[in-house]
């Protein structure tokens, strides 16, 4: 039974989200806060705790291995996202989580508003660069890749997906942002409103550590004023469904551009059920294709768990 018992006294936090996609955040800079799953998944209930898809811990990156990896190279990544799904496990990267992530931070004043810089923010997937946009922030998500590249090249498939509501199993590509999504291209939004998220998708061969489970319906036309157009569901690893998901949204774009062939656009608008984020691709210092998510964060409440 999930329980709440044995939480710290006074656990003060605060509740955020990124077009729908909604966070438990506390500060914990010196990582002093040893949460277990079923705390995690206890705190992020609908119906008994707090509610979220996610909780983020605000940890310095020197108190964690990764975030000390990093280091390395960015000595001035200070602040870690610390991130777990709404079952209380470890994931790598959620990109509407690390734009409210770094709002967070600005609103506690731990970090400047970013008028002036950029800020690097450590996470399991990587160095994340977060700077302002007209929407909110943009995130430099790093570069993308498929998880199976040559089975990508010669079929534009990978894997099959058995979905409740959709009447046969479907062909999807499976992308690496950092963490594992699993593309798939629907036929018209029925399609797309008929498949049931509430029940986990079965993909086969399902990646290492499981995957996100992507619904994507290409806009008519596919391209307006040189912009790509998208209508997305998702099931996220660990949570369900929820009403958007940034990695998601960009292994979305990505798989549709490629599918769409050599004259797709490189800026994409998504279209989720709790809103709109723009995904931009373009070469990145390193010599890879790197995707850049762009979309808002709001902080909506404050709190004190007791």
């Amino acid at each position: 039974m999930r329980t709440m018992s044995d939480l710290p006294e006074c656990l003060n936090f605060a509740k955020g989200h990124g077009t729908g996609n909604d966070f438990i955040l506390v500060s914990d800079p010196d990582a002093q806060l040893s949460l277990t799953p079923q705390q995690v998944a206890s705190l992020c209930q609908r119906h008994t705790g707090i509610g979220a898809d996610g909780l983020i811990l605000a940890v310095r990156s020197s108190t964690l291995p990764e975030g000390r990896a990093i280091l390395q190279e960015h000595p001035d990544a200070e602040w870690f996202m610390d991130y777990r799904n709404a079952d209380g496990s470890l994931s790598e990267m959620c990109g509407n989580g690390v734009r409210v992530f770094v709002h967070f931070l600005i609103t506690k004043g731990l970090i400047g508003g970013l008028d002036e810089a950029p800020v690097n923010i450590g996470t399991r997937g990587g160095l994340k660069t977060v700077s302002r946009s007209p929407d909110g922030y943009s995130v430099d998500m790093g570069p993308w890749s498929f998880l199976f590249p040559e089975l990508a090249a010669s079929r534009a498939s990978d894997s099959l997906v058995d979905t409740v509501g959709l009447s046969v199993d479907r062909p999807a590509l499976s992308v690496s942002m950092g963490n594992p999504h699993t593309v798939v291209a629907l036929a018209n939004p029925l399609e797309l409103q008929a498949a049931v998220l509430t029940v986990q998708p079965k993909v086969e061969p399902v990646p290492p550590s499981g995957t996100n489970v992507e619904y994507v319906v290409p806009g008519e036309p596919l391209v307006d004023n040189g912009v790509g157009r998208l209508e997305m569901r998702v099931h996220e690893r660990g949570v369900g469904e929820t009403l958007s998901c940034g990695t998601g949204a960009c292994a979305a774009a990505a798989a549709t551009r490629f599918w769409a062939g050599d004259t797709a656009p490189d800026e994409w608008r998504v279209e989720l059920p709790g809103g709109v984020v723009g995904v931009r691709f373009f070469p990145g210092a390193d010599g890879r294709e790197h995707v850049e998510l762009s979309g808002p964060a709001v902080i909506v409440a404050e709190g004190v768990l007791s």
